[in-house]
């Protein structure tokens, strides 16, 4: 009977973790971003710490590589709606490159043909992927002002920003 109750408990312990998995896809955290060092495209180092700062706005992190159409779309999308989004909210938008060491190289000119106005990062080794148990790409972050996860998505497809513009707006209040 105990080993059945016990049995019983792990089944139920699973289904719940799935289920708070599954149901925490696309909603918020409230979690803080994990402190890791990442790259500036110039081969600097700087922490997600200093990455936040101390700003006021939302900020909102895109975890991309160059090989992802999915990720490059959505990013063009991003860069089309970011001045205006920017001037309305305060919002900074950082894309995090998880190419690895041997691609990095082609991370810069890549943006710079693209003309992406806003901040990149590299993950070369894919510390703060893994530190965020992020599993696929596109995948993209909310944070408040107050450095805390409040809303993630995962993939893309057109029209998403506008669910990340609503994002934007909740954590910029």
């Amino acid at each position: 009977m105990i080993g059945k109750t016990i049995q019983l408990a792990r089944i139920v312990g699973t289904v719940l973790i799935i289920v708070a998995t599954v149901w925490g896809q696309d909603t918020a955290s409230s979690a803080q971003l994990p402190l890791v060092t990442l790259k500036k495209l110039d081969g600097t180092p700087i922490t997600t710490r200093e990455l936040v700062g101390t700003e006021s706005g939302p900020i909102v992190l895109d975890f991309w590589a160059t090989w992802c159409k999915p990720c490059i779309q959505e990013l063009s999308a991003l860069a089309d709606v970011y001045p205006e989004w920017k001037k309305l909210t305060g919002v900074r938008i950082i894309a995090i490159s998880i190419d690895d060491a041997r691609n990095s190289k082609k991370v810069a000119p890549f943006v710079r043909g693209r003309g992406w106005e806003f901040e990149v990062y590299l993950d070369e080794n894919a510390d703060l992927k893994r530190a965020l148990n992020i599993n696929e790409i596109p995948h993209t972050f909310v944070l408040n002002r107050h450095g805390q996860i409040v809303y993630q998505h995962k993939s893309y497809a057109p029209g998403d920003e506008e669910l990340l513009w609503d994002a934007i707006k909740k954590a910029a209040e």
